[in-house]
């Protein structure tokens, strides 16, 4: 499937020109494809990628000018220290490329508003069409009109990227921020009102998984609704497979994911609970175990003393013959890195569940 998708993706380079769309085929130009990485990476403050990306789309004859209205844009969106930082990667990228005596498209910028531009009319009426209905923010009057007047009036009236790019940058990049599912899914909906295609965004979900990373391609799949499972803001490591052969020693469901195993190797894994997902009490013999928390919240706990409770960063080292158990709370998706610690004649012994009453104790 990924490679057919792919494939189509390779053919629209082919025949696209600059702009969002081919008629016949539908996916997205080379301009849009370069806009789309570049807006993913500044989302995520990825300046070392983001510099190859830029320096991809110069040579492939990316106009500056709407690169440039691509990040400048993003400060509505990922705040303006990512955006400058972008766009002074931007500038550096193209004067190195420019002194290296590459052709450096310049392009247009925008054409000036007219003298009677009224930027909060306009925008409304923009937001109105990209949200499918009137939308007023009562709760803060003053962001209902930095939404209105100047992101969605003074920013989206200038036409070096129309309406339809800026919603195709905006939605990639949401997709590379954690925490922001809900927007994500707003702007999936106003790419479509304001003409983006659904094979577009098919194709955006693509080029993220083969140029970025998985979990963003995941986050927008998962916005469009076409991905079932663990959301794509739980996963920081691979989410591998449900872990069905030791499901009997766990209360809710858990996925493994082996990344590294094998004769000579240090066994290490990835595990992924769900909201309430524990283990039961057991206790490591001969070799210990080492957890480095890396996404979620969760709780361990050491037989004869307090619960511990677990974030990103957290590294726990577990003694051997210590009874304990390990999970995530009862509101947040957990995963840890559980490295084994080697010992000939290492065993683990499975004890009893961790009780509801006991677990519901727990914030």
């Amino acid at each position: 499937m990924l490679k057919n998708s792919l494939a189509v993706l390779m053919l629209g380079v082919a025949l696209c020109g600059a702009g969002v769309v081919n008629a016949e085929d539908k996916v997205l130009s080379t301009k849009m494809q370069y806009l789309t990485r570049a807006a993913c990476l500044e989302a995520q403050g990825d300046i070392h990628r983001l510099k190859e990306v830029f320096a991809q789309a110069i040579e492939h004859k990316v106009d500056l000018s709407s690169l440039k209205e691509a990040m400048s844009q993003l400060y509505a969106y990922t705040g303006f220290p990512r955006s400058l930082n972008a766009t002074n990667a931007l500038r550096e990228v193209s004067e190195e490329l420019a002194g290296k005596g590459v052709e450096v498209d310049e392009g247009k910028d925008a054409a000036p508003y007219p003298k009677d531009y009224d930027a909060l009319k306009e925008g409304t009426a923009v937001q109105t069409k990209l949200s499918g209905k009137p939308f007023d923010y009562t709760f803060s009057p003053a962001l209902n009109y930095y939404l209105k007047a100047h992101l969605f009036g003074d920013i989206f009236k200038r036409d070096t990227l129309t309406p339809a790019e800026r919603e195709l940058v905006t939605v990639s990049a949401l997709s590379g921020l954690r925490g922001v599912p809900s927007q994500l899914k707003s702007h999936v909906r106003g790419a479509l009102n304001m003409g983006v295609t659904q094979e577009q965004l098919d194709e955006l979900a693509v080029l993220l998984a083969d140029k970025v990373g998985r979990n963003e391609a995941l986050r927008l799949r998962q916005a469009m609704g076409k991905e079932e499972g663990v959301p794509a803001d739980a996963l920081k490591f691979p989410l591998g497979q449900e872990n069905v052969n030791y499901s009997k020693y766990f209360i809710g469901k858990s996925y493994l994911a082996p990344l590294a195993s094998g004769e000579g190797k240090l066994p290490v894994h990835n595990v992924t609970f769900e909201p309430g997902c524990r283990n039961n009490w057991h206790i490591h013999h001969k070799g210990g175990q080492i957890l480095i928390c890396v996404s979620g919240r969760g709780w361990y706990q050491q037989e004869g003393m307090d619960p511990i409770e677990l974030r990103e960063g957290t590294v726990v080292d577990i003694p051997a013959e210590v009874k304990h158990w390990h999970g995530a709370a009862k509101d947040s998706y957990f995963q840890h890195i559980a490295l084994g610690v080697p010992a000939e004649g290492a065993s683990t012994t499975w004890l009893e569940a961790v009780s509801d009453e006991e677990y519901q104790k727990l914030p």
